[in-house]
């Protein structure tokens, strides 16, 4: 009798058991799904058959190779609350790992985004699609790419990641949970998404889901979290083994170019790497403002072997200088003593580190440049009004008065290896010039800005461990090519040029188009 009663208790158990933990919808729907591995989808269907397929697709088990999210809140912590909220969220990490994966995301959405102003929030489209571009699987991009019809599902907020799947990879639909707002800022808290998941289900598929051919994609622990994957009439699935062969998608595979973005963090952080960030930035802000002083302080021969000594150095390539420099010399004998340097925009400091490389001072031409920069800056700047008469008298002004005078015709820096569009206007000023490439790599932080606080732009440049200019002063155009091209033509030759020299891309972009991208705006920050 007890035995008996046993396993009556133990059916019971198993019983409340499965009820419990794999709801009856799912279990159902399980019996018909069909697993299979990823890369078999290309042997069951052909190129024609997948572009008119649905695929329904998880960004996170899906598209990135990282198993980690720590490193998209940590951007949104540093980027949209400060290094504050950044040091808060990374604390909380080690909390994050002991509870369960929902509650750790929902620590980290209240850390990252309570008291952001809902309006001003534009990293999803201007600081992540780098970093989630860069953590693109190879492998996972390939199967989503060759459907014609894309869905993705991501367990990030959606205000997160719908910008960079909408913009970059063209899905036609995400789905992920909203943020509570109230009075116009996130209070750090998830909407519960299955009202809006049903309404995008109807709105995105119709009277018709039943006869879509709906393919699904993920990893093989999440395929039935989700509400719309019980719709699927295929899952094909990438284990954590295969994500780990991934290889990361190469910059020329990119669906669309990755020209803009914006934010101060130069570097994936992830928990171990951003630990380093966290330690030297009290002692960087120390070392910062040693290397401002030296620089204003000391002339260049004993500045530089400091600055180096310090981390930041720079590498000059000047094999054609001493001709450039003669030419520049023999034909401002007769019309004018100052030189005319024409070059690609990288950082503010562009102009020092020319002046560094040909060891002698000159003058930086600038658009924008705040009032804090300027007094820390060991070199004479002029503002330029972007108009064209004004703009003109004011260079041709200081070549007739001996300046050597450094102008970026591109109006705006640009971080990627692109060059924009170079304004003609230098070449209507002298048809003597000498061309300067340009690079700047950094290890920690950014030197530009395009939505945040543009006065900061100098201290985070030389807030970065190590910091390496590249200075590379090209030979002039010949003088029948001057001579026969017009101002643009010239213009254009000289940004291709450069961008030869670098290795780097020619645009048609220009300041405009970066400032709408980054900031909404036509340049005003």
């Amino acid at each position: 009798m007890d035995r008996k009663m046993l396993q009556h208790l133990f059916s019971l158990y198993k019983f409340l058991f499965k009820l419990l933990c794999y709801p009856q919808r799912h279990n159902l729907k399980s019996k018909s799904l069909k697993y299979m591995r990823y890369e078999s989808m290309a042997d069951k269907h052909t190129p024609e058959e997948l572009l008119n397929t649905t695929l329904v697709f998880e960004v996170e088990g899906g598209l990135l190779r990282s198993n980690s999210l720590f490193p998209y809140f940590m951007l949104v912590a540093f980027e949209g609350g400060g290094l504050l909220r950044g040091l808060v969220l990374f604390l909380f990490y080690p909390l994050v790992c002991l509870v369960s994966k929902e509650r750790g995301l929902k620590i980290m959405v209240f850390i990252c985004f309570f008291g952001i102003k809902k309006d001003n929030f534009r990293i999803g489209r201007t600081v992540l699609p780098k970093f989630f571009m860069e953590d693109l699987g190879f492998e996972g991009f390939e199967v989503v790419r060759r459907c014609g019809r894309k869905v993705g599902v991501s367990e990030l907020p959606r205000v997160m990641v719908e910008g960079f799947l909408k913009d970059y990879l063209d899905v036609d639909c995400v789905f992920g949970k909203d943020l509570k707002v109230v009075c116009g800022y996130f209070v750090g808290m998830m909407e519960d998404e299955t009202t809006r998941t049903s309404f995008l289900m109807n709105d995105v598929f119709g009277d018709m889901k039943s006869d879509c051919h709906l393919i699904g994609f993920g990893t093989s622990n999440k395929i039935l979290d989700r509400q719309l994957f019980s719709l699927c009439k295929e899952f094909y699935l990438a284990s954590k083994a295969d994500k780990r062969r991934w290889r990361a998608l190469p910059r020329d595979k990119y669906p669309k170019p990755l020209i803009f973005h914006d934010g101060r963090i130069a570097f994936m952080p992830t928990y171990l790497d951003t630990l380093p960030m966290i330690v030297w930035f009290p002692f960087g802000l120390g070392v910062g403002i040693l290397r401002i002083i030296i620089t204003i302080s000391f002339p260049y021969t004993i500045a530089i072997p400091i600055l180096c000594f310090t981390g930041m150095s720079g590498r000059r390539h000047t094999r054609s200088f001493a001709k450039n420099k003669l030419r520049a010399s023999s034909t401002n004998q007769n019309k004018r003593k100052g030189t005319l340097y024409v070059c690609n925009h990288r950082t503010l400091l562009d102009p020092i580190y020319i002046s560094i490389a040909i060891m002698k001072p000159v003058t930086a031409l600038t658009y924008s440049v705040s009032p804090l920069s300027e007094l820390l800056s060991p070199i004479k700047t002029f503002h330029l009004s972007r108009n064209k008469e004004k703009d003109y008298k004011i260079m041709e002004t200081l070549l007739n008065q001996n300046h050597d005078v450094v102008v970026c015709p591109e109006g705006t820096t640009c971080r990627e290896p692109y060059v924009l569009r170079f304004s003609p206007l230098f070449a209507e000023i002298s048809n003597d010039f000498i061309p300067v490439a340009l690079d700047a790599k950094v290890s920690m932080f950014y030197g530009t800005t395009a939505g945040g606080f543009k006065f900061l732009d100098p201290l985070f440049f030389v807030l970065n461990p190590t910091a390496i200019y590249h200075v590379k002063i090209l030979e002039n155009l010949p003088d029948t090519n001057i001579v026969e091209q017009t101002r643009i033509e010239i213009a254009n030759r000289v940004q291709k040029q450069i961008a030869e020299a670098l290795g780097f891309e020619c645009t048609n972009l220009t300041r405009r188009d970066k400032y709408m991208v980054l900031a909404g705006n036509e340049g005003v920050v």
